[in-house]
């Protein structure tokens, strides 16, 4: 399999199928910090970095944030004193797309703790 965060996010219009269970566990092992977790009904994919503190954690947002932008796809960040929660998931189809793994990897490698 190819390494997620290498990939380029390909645009969802909505209407694609959400990630199978089967699909999921293919994915998971290349971003193995991460939880899939379930918010009002919705498979999301959740990681909590933790920073020494908040300037490095605000520092981390604005990296997602960039990345988020330049692929167009962009997820729920929580910004605290010392971490960062991260969400991704795909609002168009209400679950996980590959998308959602191929930010979970890219967001890894911004990682500098």
């Amino acid at each position: 399999m190819e390494s997620l965060k290498e990939l380029k996010c390909i645009p969802c219009r909505g209407g694609e199928p959400a990630l199978t269970d089967m699909e999921i566990k293919l994915y998971k092992p290349q971003v193995p910090d991460w939880q899939v977790i379930v918010v009002e009904g919705v498979s999301r994919l959740r990681r909590v970095y933790r920073f020494k503190n908040f300037l490095q954690a605000l520092d981390f947002t604005n990296q997602v944030g960039k990345l988020a932008e330049a692929e167009d796809h962009h997820p729920a960040l929580l910004t605290e004193w010392g971490r960062v929660t991260v969400d991704w998931w795909t609002h168009k189809i209400n679950g996980l797309h590959r998308n959602d793994f191929i930010m979970a990897a890219k967001s890894d490698s911004l990682y500098q703790p």
